[in-house]
């Protein structure tokens, strides 16, 4: 039986700084590619010039045309390439790689700056298209080919990984032994299974015509707001100045076996918790100074939730990123496993400018220390994003809830009746009631978050005209009546129940 614990480490060799200040508004994804398990732990940024610009490598390589086969210099056209890539043009950009390549692709200055700009980006399969059968280890050098085998690890192509690693240790360049046994680690950890074989698009969705199907909801408010907001507006906090954006994703469950047919079934604890866990996070982040938090969860087009079974990639986090105006700066992403209850959570923190893992938390519980568990990882989390407290009076004071489980339980389903009410979940994939925000509110009396996800749900079924659960509305009163949420100015929310 595995122990109770919280491990964390930094990804090496990165230098896992603190989160920067760098907002963020709700928006709608197309989830146009599948994940693919979790981009191999970081042995490196991407390689390429602080300016951006390409730079000669070490590696002496033979003449070659200084102009692309299409006219133009080299260096402005790859520079047109880089300003495509920016503005989110990335066929265009391709474009002129490709006419670059056609007169200069022997240039290992060329290549370090093309694989650099598209890995950085998170474009790994057209770093891997374009770059790959140009790169000669012993022409153009390793820089090359350490951002080619991070994409190839990324997508998880472990023999053609070998296959470069191999000849990048024939280099014998003692300064990169230690980067390419770290390489050689991630590379003995896929062939030994401990990340299990990335899903096709059509494995997660259950059905070929739903492939490209699936998309990313993404919440950008407390999900007990909903349904409160007009009638108590001064919940939600009020931000000014530069706020970092971060996205809580989904959680995966790595290597689950029916996770397509499980996705088309109403939900069940495991799926409840993997989207309770993000909005709850996000919950916190909201509750902070300095931070917009949303948390994206995925849907499938035929009204059923999508359930991940392999780790976000960089190629996702690119894709919930580029999906808004308005940048993040973070996406924290989960893997969740499960052996005969016991449970192994993995958290990996991304900073989104450079597609590199800054930090990676790990923990494992059993049904019985659950909570003690998920309370010292959510303390944890919010230890290393210097997460600060809001100004008393702009918003609910914040508590972490002492029974963890039953909060995230009670989140998830308010989400799907949220999802229910606009459209985005078929009526067979909910179920009514209050028995999860009941048990939340009874589990964490003096957290004000739990209370207020009971009173949204007593709110939403009387605006449906079902009959509101007795103990359910009872407890929701007395709470409305109480000292705590008439300092947060709730009497409104009282009329309104009775």
């Amino acid at each position: 039986m595995m122990g109770t614990g919280l491990t964390t480490r930094p990804t090496p060799p990165v230098n896992a700084g603190k989160p920067r200040p760098g907002g963020r508004r709700k928006v709608q994804n197309r989830f146009a590619t599948r994940p693919r398990g979790l981009f191999a732990p970081a042995m490196g940024i991407f390689d390429r010039s602080a300016s951006g610009q390409p730079q000669p490598d070490p590696t002496p390589g033979p003449p070659a045309a200084d102009k692309p086969a299409g006219g133009g210099g080299v260096i402005p056209r790859l520079g047109e390439a880089r300003a495509k890539l920016e503005a989110r043009d990335l066929p265009a950009a391709v474009a002129i790689y490709q006419e670059v390549l056609a007169g200069a692709g022997a240039r290992p200055d060329v290549l370090v700056a093309i694989s650099g700009e598209l890995g950085s980006r998170g474009h790994v399969r057209e770093l891997i298209e374009l770059v790959a059968p140009h790169y000669d280890a012993s022409r153009h050098g390793p820089a090359t080919g350490l951002n080619l085998l991070q994409a190839y690890l990324a997508l998880r192509l472990i023999e053609p990984a070998q296959h470069l690693l191999d000849i990048l240790f024939a280099l014998n360049r003692p300064e990169l032994e230690e980067r390419l046994f770290g390489f050689s680690n991630v590379i003995g950890e896929l062939m030994a299974g401990h990340d299990e074989a990335a899903p096709t698009a059509e494995e997660i969705s259950g059905d070929p015509a739903e492939a490209n199907k699936i998309s990313l909801a993404s919440i950008s408010k407390p999900i007990w707001f909903y349904g409160l907001d007009t009638a108590a507006p001064q919940l939600l906090p009020r931000k000014e100045g530069k706020l970092r954006r971060v996205a809580f994703a989904q959680c995966a469950l790595p290597g689950l076996a029916d996770a397509a047919e499980r996705s088309t079934r109403p939900e069940d604890d495991l799926g409840r918790f993997c989207r309770g866990l993000p909005l709850w996070f996000a919950e916190t982040f909201t509750a902070a100074a300095g931070y917009e938090a949303i948390a994206a969860v995925g849907v499938a087009s035929r009204q059923h939730y999508v359930l991940f079974p392999a780790e976000w990639t960089a190629e996702n986090i690119r894709e919930l990123n580029e999906s808004s105006a308005n940048a993040l700066d973070y996406v924290v992403t989960a893997g969740l496993r499960n052996r005969n209850d016991d449970y192994e959570l993995v958290l990996r923190i991304w900073e989104v400018k450079k597609f590199r893992e800054l930090k990676q938390f790990s923990t494992r519980w059993t049904p019985a220390s659950v909570d003690t568990v998920l309370r010292e990882f959510h303390e944890q989390l919010r230890l290393y994003m210097e997460w600060t407290a809001l100004p008393e009076g702009n918003g609910p004071a914040y508590g972490a809830p002492a029974a963890p489980l039953a909060h995230i339980h009670a989140l998830g389903a308010t989400l799907t009746q949220f999802f229910a009410e606009k459209g985005v979940l078929a009526p067979d994939q909910v179920a009514g009631g209050t028995e999860y925000f009941l048990k939340n509110a009874r589990a964490n009396p003096a957290d004000v978050r739990a209370q207020l996800t009971l009173v949204a749900g007593l709110f939403r079924q009387k605006a449906q005209g079902v009959p509101s659960d007795p103990a359910a509305l009872a407890l929701a009163q007395a709470w409305l009546a109480t000292d705590q949420a008439q300092k947060a100015d709730l009497s409104a929310l009282l009329i309104k129940l009775a």
